[in-house]
């Protein structure tokens, strides 16, 4: 790390650490001034100028507080090793960038992959019954089976969240706790040896909050916009009608996100919460792993036989074939790789994956791409 780079991280830690600071917020500052830097060493005076307008975070008082505590902050990170994300670093969650709420840096701790094919959020209550353990246990197991590059999230409390950790473990898929406070202590301390498990097997502890922050009951609700817009799908196990997890649920619903709920019967508490979503639209039944990949259109890549064998017996062309080999090199293609691949025109690529699309052989995506249904 050169001191270029340290100074860099500096002030964008800081930027990060200012009141209120959220990520539509850093990037209406920077669409005004050239870098974080430029923010804390300009005068008041000119940053009123720059934004033809007075704010709170323009004062100098502030400003100087605050890049003294992202100085001790630096100081904490590099000697623990935990990595600052920024929010233009390639290894931010990239899912967070659809979120105008989610933090401009991220804390990390472990060395996971954040923005992997699949993310799952799986959260509830913390009094878990055997019903909701044994629902995560098995579809975990049966989705390990089934896909590669998973990652599971949740937020390493009690009941459920701790239970989606160990059976990813269980099953050697990497899986991140979402923490509601800093890296410098678990909570609940009765977690760490499930957190250390997580950091030897390639998941890790994510937070947006300085090391030394208290622990405050409001930062849990905080916390769950990270575990819901970090996350393609998340799936409520077992909730009451108030609580963290139906919070969650209904972030991940607004951010745009596929929301599952496990049901159970009507008279038990802890299926009153994932009933009611169900009721109102809010999330989709889940029963089972396959019900999962099968919403998410994802498609199976350990399955035997599942890549190309139903294409055998086809009686495909040349060219045919060669978009099927494709897809099942890559996961999907659009028209311009077929066109580029084939050596023919786009718009004779455009009548080949039509042709194929209409006899089944593979369906289009938004975006134009196209897959092997």
């Amino acid at each position: 790390m050169t001191a270029t780079e340290d100074k860099d991280i500096l002030y964008k830690l800081a930027l990060a650490h200012l009141p209120g600071m959220r990520l539509v917020l850093a990037q209406q500052i920077l669409n005004n001034i050239s870098s974080p830097e430029e923010f804390f060493t300009l005068d008041k005076r000119d940053l009123i100028h720059i934004f033809d307008s007075e704010s709170k975070l323009f004062d100098t008082t502030l400003r100087n507080t605050v890049l003294e505590e992202a100085r001790e902050e630096l100081e904490w990170i590099w000697a623990n090793h935990v990595t600052p994300f920024y929010f233009t670093d390639n290894n931010y969650p990239q899912r967070l960038l659809q979120c105008d709420d989610s933090p401009v840096m991220i804390y990390v701790c472990g060395e996971p992959n954040l923005n992997p094919r699949h993310v799952i959020s799986i959260v509830g209550t913390r009094k878990a019954t055997p019903y909701g353990v044994g629902f995560i246990n098995k579809m975990i197991a049966d989705l390990e089976s089934k896909l590669s590059d998973i990652l599971i999230v949740s937020g390493l409390a009690y009941g459920i969240d701790v239970t989606a950790h160990k059976a990813a473990l269980a099953n050697s898929i990497p899986t991140v706790g979402v923490l509601a406070h800093g890296l410098n202590q678990i909570y609940p301390s009765q977690h760490r040896g499930t957190a250390k498990e997580m950091l030897k097997n390639s998941g890790g502890l994510v937070t947006d909050y300085f090391h030394n922050a208290k622990i405050h009951q409001g930062n849990f609700l905080a916390r769950n916009r990270i575990v819901a817009a970090m996350s393609d799908a998340t799936i409520i196990v077992e909730s009451a009608k108030k609580g963290g997890a139906m919070f969650t649920a209904r972030l991940a619903s607004e951010y745009g996100r596929d929301v599952f709920a496990l049901p159970g019967r009507i008279s038990d508490i802890y299926s009153e919460g994932t009933n009611q979503l169900i009721r109102n639209n809010i999330a989709s039944v889940i029963t089972s792993a396959d019900d999962l990949i099968s919403s998410m259109m994802w498609k199976p890549d350990k399955e035997e036989g599942d890549q190309g064998q139903l294409f055998v017996a086809q009686n495909l062309s040349e060219n045919e074939q060669k978009v099927i080999d494709i897809i099942n090199m890559s996961g999907e293609v659009d028209t311009p790789t077929v066109s580029k691949a084939l050596s023919i025109t786009i718009p004779q690529a455009m009548r080949l994956v039509s042709d194929m699309e209409f006899d089944g052989h593979i369906v289009a995506y938004p975006g134009g791409t196209y897959r092997i249904p």
